[in-house]
């Protein structure tokens, strides 16, 4: 009889070929932590160690990378991408801290709520949900309940919170676009999120008073229509980007008496650092009297940049006085709104009035586009270059190359107040 052989153990030439099956946990979690999840589930084929291992993954986003359908028919689109959620839900083990769905051919179907529930029941951390076809998709109730979320993001929802919800105790960024919600329901839902540091609001309905009171707010970014903005309790809202959709015209109901809508918007922003004002939003401001600076500087602000008609004497007077209480400002960016420039375009001559009588001595970087080469923008690129001593360049766009070689003679004969001031001129 032959003598029995022993069981064979790999010897350290195989263990160099097969190097893969030899990993270690941790580079292997890695590895499929870079990769989508398509690609993640695939890597179960290389070998026993990596078979099941893709299904502990804490990282789930199913998009159109992830999830590969070909058709038209939209039928066959939501049972394929139901199927595969359902799917890997079904075989994943361990904890999900992320999931992410946001299918270009995906509806508000009925079989997200189950998924949320089961998210509901787990310690979701990062939950991002966007809707992109067909109506607005009715949060189910149950997401209200998932307290240990830290990043909330929806799109092309409707948000009705039930009477139970007290708010997100932990969440620190949360991310509304297209979305629909009531003004209690709104104004609930940032005062009882007690953490939130970022903030960010696109094209929403159902409210219109933006009623901010977040004490931990550091980002605040918003684009929309509405009516008013009120900070309450933001003392650490560094970064702001604001614009108002819809032009208000010279509509003074929006205030009462002698307020003024630039003191009441910067009351409680004295840490701000960042600032761009977008669209109409310094129509806004410019409602109401304007002060010639605000009663506190805004001495962090380094960056500022504004939208402006400059046919709009009330524009003209917000911007001088954003300008004028901006000690520290490096970097500034003009965006004019052609479309309202019309005529000769002398505008008020505030500029003018006020050349020399305030100087931008941190001033650096200039931006400005979609002049016209008017009067009172030529004006008002005069005003700065004589007013800002340290200034290092300042770049031009004109909204069309109309008036381009006769504007580009005018700049460069603008005296410059300093020295290294460089003139960048750029095609439309």
């Amino acid at each position: 009889m032959r003598p029995r052989e022993p069981p064979k153990v790999p010897c350290e030439t195989e263990k160099e070929v097969d190097r893969i099956s030899y990993l270690p946990g941790h580079i292997i979690d890695k590895v499929l932590s870079q990769l989508s999840l398509r690609d993640a589930v695939r890597t179960s084929v290389l070998s026993k160690k990596w078979r099941y291992k893709w299904n502990t993954l804490p990282h789930l986003v199913f998009d159109n990378q992830s999830v590969l359908v070909v058709s038209q028919d939209q039928t066959f689109i939501k049972n394929k991408i139901v199927s595969i959620v359902d799917h890997v839900l079904l075989l994943h083990n361990g904890p999900i801290h992320k999931f992410k769905l946001s299918h270009r051919d995906l509806i508000g179907v009925y079989d997200i709520d189950r998924w949320i529930l089961y998210l509901s029941r787990g310690s979701v951390k990062e939950f991002i949900l966007e809707i992109w076809k067909g109506h607005r998709y009715k949060l189910p109730s149950c997401v209200y309940s998932c307290q240990k979320l830290l990043h909330l993001e929806l799109f092309n929802c409707l948000l009705k919170p039930p009477p139970t919800f007290h708010g997100f105790r932990n969440l620190k960024s949360l991310d509304l676009q297209h979305i629909t919600m009531d003004q209690n329901a709104f104004e609930h839902l940032i005062s009882s999120c007690p953490l939130l540091e970022r903030l960010t609001l696109m094209n929403f309905d159902g409210f219109t008073l933006l009623n901010i009171h977040a004490p931990n707010l550091q980002f605040f970014d918003i684009g929309g229509v509405f009516d008013d903005v009120n900070f309450e309790n933001t003392s650490h809202l560094a970064i702001v980007s604001i614009g108002l959709y819809v032009n208000i015209e010279n509509d003074r109901t929006l205030t009462l008496g002698n307020t003024s809508n630039l003191i009441k918007f910067f009351a409680h922003l004295p840490s701000v650092q960042r600032l761009e004002v977008q669209s109409y939003f310094l129509k806004y401001l410019a409602v109401g009297r304007i002060p010639e600076r605000l009663p506190s500087p805004c001495a962090e602000l380094n960056y500022l940049s504004i939208r402006i008609n400059f046919n709009d004497v009330e524009e003209e007077l917000a911007a001088l006085c954003l300008l004028r209480s901006s000690p520290n400002v490096q970097e500034l960016e003009i965006l004019a709104r052609p479309e309202e420039q019309s005529g000769s375009g002398s505008g008020a001559n505030n500029w003018k009035k006020d050349y020399s009588s305030y100087l931008f001595n941190q001033l650096r970087l200039i931006k400005i586009v979609g002049i016209l080469g008017l009067s009172c923008e030529m004006d008002f690129i005069n005003f700065l270059l004589g007013n800002s001593p340290v200034l290092d360049k300042m770049t031009v766009k004109p909204a069309s190359n109309d008036r381009g070689w006769e504007l580009l003679k005018e700049l460069v004969r603008f005296r410059r107040v300093s020295v290294r001031a460089e003139i960048i001129y750029l095609d439309p």
